[in-house]
């Protein structure tokens, strides 16, 4: 400091006696020239930092096997942390350039301090940043709401370092400040409620693991139906299969219902369940013919064998009268072997998941006729080939009811009518 005082009073005596600048300006003069220097020093010195330290430390970080190093680079927290440079040279040399002026050096170190905390509320910021994206690229984290506590963390940051630096703007002891916030805490909670809401509502998702990254969600309240691919401090990004994104405040995944699908991707299969409707006056016992023809059919023709046995033994045994009437004791019906076929249609089908509920039901009769239902799970999930497959499957059972004589039911078309009228006519 003796040195830089030697140097200072030798720019005045220089000015005065070489110079020949007058007595009362040379202060000034000097103050100017000390000034100047001091934001050349603190230029260059930033300059430094910036284009050389930063570049050699880049290179080394490049050349580590760690990635955090690397995150860090990306998100310019070192670049960031180089701003301080200037300010310490600042606050270094103000006592000196302003020494005629001792007034100003109050404010200037005033202006210096806040400085160094803007600095330094944007380094924790982008650390925290640079962290986020760590966590995402882990495959522990990258489905996990990581960007809802960043994103807390960062508010967290930014409202104590505001606080902070509004104190030394001011003047005033920070505590004090947060002491005077204590007094408007409901105001506070009235403008930052989405922002708790959110929060809460992310902790609950993470620790019940209702929701990640990835998942095909279903929120029917806000017209969401798709994959979540992004899960933030107050809001849920949900990319719809039509390709728009919905946006769903967080809390409502805890307050509202929603549909999450990650289920049967784990499972291994995807549910088809659908039916067809069949009309009830073609549904009829099966006489000798209509047994003979349905035997030529692959798929049924051993459980029409085993079938008739069983039935034969029954019939049998009780020694009930089957040719006298039809209703007499048991016998195979047309929409039952219509039934088996569709079953061992599906068995054999290899895009159905095999160790997952299979059947075929019938539902109970309406107006509309006798509904089967098939009840399966696709193999493969993805909803192109999930489709494919679903279609597949029903263009070959619809075709395939004419064969066992019966008819799909559907109401009448106006060519129906035309043609009845034409018959009556």
């Amino acid at each position: 400091m003796q040195e830089e005082s030697n140097f200072a009073e030798f720019i005045e005596v220089w000015l005065h006696e070489s110079m020949g600048v007058d007595i009362a300006m040379t202060q000034l003069f000097k103050m100017i020239i000390l000034l100047v220097i001091m934001v050349f020093a603190a230029v260059v010195l930033w300059w430094i930092g910036q284009q050389i330290i930063n570049r050699l430390l880049e290179k080394v970080i490049r050349k580590t096997n760690t990635d955090w190093d690397d995150v860090l680079m990306e998100q310019g927290v070192f670049r960031k942390l180089g701003h301080i440079v200037p300010a310490a040279v600042v606050s270094e040399l103000s006592p000196i350039v302003f020494s005629d002026y001792p007034a100003a050096i109050p404010a200037i170190e005033q202006v210096t301090d806040a400085f160094v905390m803007l600095v330094i509320i944007r380094v924790i910021v982008s650390f925290i940043g640079a962290m986020s994206i760590f966590l995402h690229r882990s495959p522990k984290f990258k489905d996990k709401p990581i960007a809802s506590f960043t994103q807390l963390a960062k508010i967290i940051v930014w409202s104590i370092g505001g606080i902070a630096l509004f104190g030394i703007v001011l003047g005033k002891n920070p505590l004090t400040i947060f002491t005077a916030l204590g007094a408007v805490s409901a105001v506070l909670i009235l403008v930052f409620k989405d922002t708790i809401l959110g929060f809460m509502a992310s902790i609950q998702l993470t620790i019940n693991d209702m929701v990640r990254i990835g998942d095909w969600v279903s929120v029917p309240q806000y017209g969401a139906d798709g994959d979540v691919i992004e899960i933030n401090l107050t809001t849920v990004k949900v990319a719809n299969w039509d390709k728009t994104i919905s946006t769903v405040p967080t809390y409502s995944f805890v307050s509202d219902s929603f549909k999450n699908w990650r289920g049967m991707q784990e499972s291994g299969g995807r549910r088809i369940k659908r039916s067809i409707n069949l009309k009830i006056s073609k549904v009829k016992f099966c006489d000798q013919e209509m047994l003979d023809r349905f035997s030529k059919v692959d798929l049924v023709k051993d459980y029409i064998a085993q079938r008739q046995k069983e039935i034969d033994a029954y019939n049998s045994e009780k020694h009930i009268d089957t040719k006298s009437s039809v209703v007499n004791g048991r016998r195979m019906t047309n929409i039952g072997i219509l039934r088996a076929y569709i079953l061992s249609y599906i068995k054999q089908n290899p895009n159905i998941n095999q160790d997952m509920t299979c059947m075929v039901r019938q539902l109970e009769a309406t107006e509309k006729g006798v509904p089967l239902e098939v009840y399966c799970f696709s193999s493969i999930q993805a909803w192109v080939d999930y489709e494919r497959i679903q279609s597949d499957m029903f263009d070959h059972i619809l075709a395939a009811v004419s064969q066992f004589d019966l008819e799909v039911f559907e109401n009448p078309a106006g060519s129906d009518w035309h043609q009845m009228t034409l018959k009556q006519n």
